[in-house]
């Protein structure tokens, strides 16, 4: 067990909290797997979609996929028409951690890559957004995990030690720039894990 006394505990909302995967609607869309794969590794890929999750708005980055490939256009505009239907469902019993956590009296906050106006959808999707004292949405400030610029800002925001904070988050990466940032960090793949790792530092639900 950590001899560190953990004051402030800070969640990752996506893969974390909540579902996402755009195969989900695409899926629908583009129902051959090997188009569907060449779609997200060649147009609407992971770093382009990062770059709204900076703050870019989708208008410039719709404009910019449809000057290079012109033919997808439905398609191209299909990702932020139907990304709803990516985030389909809360990991209810992480969800249940956290809010065992609030209702014990522990500081909570989170910290997303997510994009402003996507942010907004899932607080009115997932009203337990909300639960939390408080979110640094990256497309809101323009940095995105892991900059440790982003873990300093959330740090100074929500009067944050860095030496008693704890993040969780299911991306290795961001994991690393939390630790690099002077945090606590655990890798988040399942909710037992979770407990684990949460009891490893001191912190049993």
């Amino acid at each position: 067990m950590s001899s560190i006394e953990i004051r402030h505990i800070v969640f990752d909302i996506g893969r974390v909290l909540i579902h996402y995967d755009p195969h989900i609607p695409f899926a629908r869309l583009i129902p051959d797997d090997a188009e569907r794969n060449w779609f997200f590794s060649n147009v609407c890929t992971h770093d382009w979609n990062l770059e709204q999750d900076r703050g870019r708005a989708w208008a410039d980055a719709e404009a910019l996929l449809i000057e290079a490939h012109p033919d997808r256009i439905e398609h191209i505009r299909a990702f932020r028409k139907h990304w709803h239907e990516m985030v389909s469902h809360a990991y209810v019993e992480s969800v249940a951690i956290m809010e065992a956590l609030i209702q014990e009296g522990r500081d909570v906050t989170m910290l997303t890559n997510f994009a402003a106006d996507t942010f907004k959808e899932a607080r009115k999707l997932f009203p337990f957004l909300d639960m939390p004292r408080g979110v640094t949405v990256s497309g809101e400030i323009g940095l995105i995990k892991p900059d440790i610029a982003i873990y300093e800002k959330h740090s100074r925001d929500f009067g944050l030690s860095p030496a008693h904070t704890l993040f969780i988050d299911d991306a290795p990466a961001n994991v690393e720039g939390a630790r690099l940032a002077g945090w606590h960090a655990v890798l988040f793949t399942d909710p037992e894990k979770l407990k684990a790792d949460l009891a490893a530092h001191g912190i049993a639900l």
